[in-house]
């Protein structure tokens, strides 16, 4: 195991590794464990009862963050006509038709997210290999593929994250920054784990949500008590 540094030590031993905290503890210790000299990302892992080899427990979509992320991100849109004047004027950073796919074929990668209107994706489908891999692809499954490109683009740049499943049944997310303080850091992890429970699959069977951990992008993980967090969406 690599040896940890001295400042990731120091910020450890704030932290109760068997303690369970209950969200707001939490959020107001996270700011806290901020390791480096820059404003790390504060992110969320969410272990739930699922197995996502079934395509029936396959748990995905996206969320606005109330707060946003406080992360600008670079959009990539594949509209033509109307559609991708009305993507520039929303804040796209990179609107195309073919011209774009070719791009991209080419080894264009300088975006963040991608959003394709309905008729692109004939053209979009081409690109398969090289955007799944990345996270990339425009899905209608989490409204990325739509001719409503104003409204996703600027959901995007607000702060919406989009989630799926992993193979060991865990959904990693941002929730802000560490500079965020505790309201807005809260405001968001309840944002996602509220989605979350909606999105339960009715095949899921016991617990869950079975565990949750925040943690900057450096620093210690802090366990939280699920039953607690979901408690708080009542």
């Amino acid at each position: 195991m690599a040896k940890r540094g001295k400042k990731y030590r120091d910020k450890a031993q704030q932290v109760d590794r068997d303690k369970r905290y209950t969200l707001e503890e939490a959020c107001e210790l996270i700011p806290n464990t901020n390791v480096a000299k820059f404003d790390e990302s504060v992110d969320i892992a969410v272990r739930l009862g699922v197995n996502p080899k079934y395509a029936d427990q396959m748990v995905r979509g996206a969320v606005v963050m109330p707060h946003g992320t406080g992360k600008s991100i670079r959009i990539a849109v594949f509209a033509k006509g109307e559609k991708a004047q009305e993507a520039e004027e929303a804040g796209a950073d990179i609107v195309g038709a073919e011209d774009l796919v070719e791009r991209v074929q080419g080894g264009f990668l300088d975006f963040d997210a991608t959003v394709a209107t309905p008729d692109m994706m004939g053209m979009v489908g081409r690109l398969g290999r090289i955007l799944g891999t990345r996270g990339l692809m425009p899905n209608p499954k989490v409204g990325t593929v739509t001719f409503d490109v104003e409204k996703v683009v600027k959901e995007l740049k607000a702060g919406r994250v989009e989630f799926r499943v992993e193979k060991a049944g865990i959904v990693h997310a941002p929730v802000g920054r560490a500079s965020f303080g505790k309201d807005k850091i809260r405001d968001n992890v309840l944002a996602l784990v509220d989605l979350l429970v909606k999105l339960k699959p009715a095949s899921a069977k016991g617990t869950y949500v079975r565990s949750i951990a925040l943690s900057t992008t450096m620093g210690p993980a802090i366990r939280l008590d699920p039953v607690e967090v979901v408690g708080n969406l009542r």
